[in-house]
């Protein structure tokens, strides 16, 4: 019988009350560790046999038994083992994991790896994303949007020949977006340089309102364009400042490699969720002054993720943007070593967006249950 000075919990998601011996934090520890090394249920013979805790399998069994009751593990089927409840992974993540230190190797790859991909704004963006999920084995999502409106410093056309030119718009963020214009008619290199030239002076330095019908038809009738060009490369500007919003998702399909979602339904409903960007601004943020945020199963909105763990880190550009980049995955997942590498990169494109250098923080970055704690 478990005697409530030894152990106290009020079971809910939201949060809980901990009074567990130092005894039962072991081995739920233990049993958290095997697990996601393993993803096969954990029996007392194995702690014994991995963990050198010095306890008999017997006391083991016991102690697994009243967590069991406490709603810390449960058993899957008629296994003698045992697996981590969500309950189980929100104590292991607030309490009892041991905070993963990237190795220098580890972060000089993460360092070579975003360096070498310091492009356009969007680009850095979604090549992180792809860059954590190879890192992970999971999916990995980004998402940044801007508190203020765009504008465009720069309109450059570029003849390419007499049906095609690209016009490039270098953003009031210093992004660039550029698009290749194919045209009905053909259109000579002075006639396009006087089109740069009428843009610059007139679609430069304003925000996606004003450029009204009434400024399109005047620039059309200053340039005499009857073939549509105006409205074309005005289209293209309309776009670009309209895209105050990033939202990129990469490797879904890492999903399969995991034995949580051998079930195909299981697995398309998480995959569905993650191709929907509408839902990426939708997921966990971390509170301010945290770094990274995680949400076990139960813990999350979304009816799709409700079997799944979110983990987000937060990435900063100055005053003008913030960012998200995080990944899903199996409730089973390493918490510490995950968390630890989001950290570090939101740190390095927070750096490198705003035009520094990558420093080295804190390797095993810190959750807002670290901040509580403090």
């Amino acid at each position: 019988m478990v005697g409530t000075r030894e152990c106290r919990v009020l079971k809910t998601m939201g949060g809980y009350d901990l009074e567990l011996s130092e005894r039962k934090k072991q081995i739920l520890r233990a049993v958290v560790n095997i697990y996601i090394e393993t993803a096969e249920p954990v029996g007392s013979k194995a702690i014994v046999e991995s963990c050198g805790l010095g306890l008999s399998s017997a006391t083991i069994r016991n102690e697994m038994a009243e967590l069991k009751t406490l709603g810390y593990l449960e058993q899957p089927h008629t296994s003698a083992g045992r697996v981590p409840t969500a309950l189980g992974y929100r104590v292991y993540v607030n309490e009892l994991m041991e905070r993963h230190r990237l190795s220098l190797e580890e972060t000089e790859a993460i360092n070579e790896g975003l360096r070498s991909k310091m492009k356009q704004l969007d680009s850095l963006i979604s090549d992180a994303g792809q860059f954590v999920s190879m890192m992970t084995n999971l999916p990995a999502y980004s998402v940044s949007s801007r508190s203020h409106k765009l504008t465009a410093r720069k309109i450059e056309l570029v003849y390419v020949d007499e049906f095609t030119f690209i016009a490039v718009v270098i953003l009031s963020d210093n992004s660039v977006k550029n698009r290749m214009i194919r045209l009905m008619a053909p259109m000579s290199e002075p006639d396009l340089r006087r089109f740069n030239m009428i843009f610059n002076t007139n679609f430069v330095d304003i925000t996606e309102d004003m450029i009204t019908p009434q400024l399109i038809s005047a620039t059309e009738r200053v340039t005499g364009d009857e073939n549509g060009v105006v409205m074309t490369i005005a289209g293209f500007l309309l776009e670009t400042l309209g895209d105050v919003k990033h939202a990129f998702v990469t490797g879904t399909t890492h999903l399969l490699s995991h034995p949580e979602y051998q079930d195909v339904s299981k697995a398309r409903k998480v995959m569905s969720y993650l191709a929907d960007s509408s839902e990426m601004m939708k997921l966990p943020v971390p509170e301010q002054g945290s770094n990274v945020k995680i949400t076990i199963g139960p813990e999350n909105i979304a009816e799709e993720l409700k079997d799944s763990s979110v983990i987000v880190a937060r990435y900063n550009v100055g005053d003008d943007m913030q960012g998200l980049i995080g990944i899903v995955g199996p409730t089973r997942m390493d918490y510490s070593k995950v968390a630890a590498k989001l950290a570090y990169v939101a740190n390095a494109m927070s750096m490198l967006l705003s035009g520094g250098n990558i420093r080295l923080p804190e390797l095993g970055g810190s959750t807002e249950n670290d901040k509580k704690e403090n």
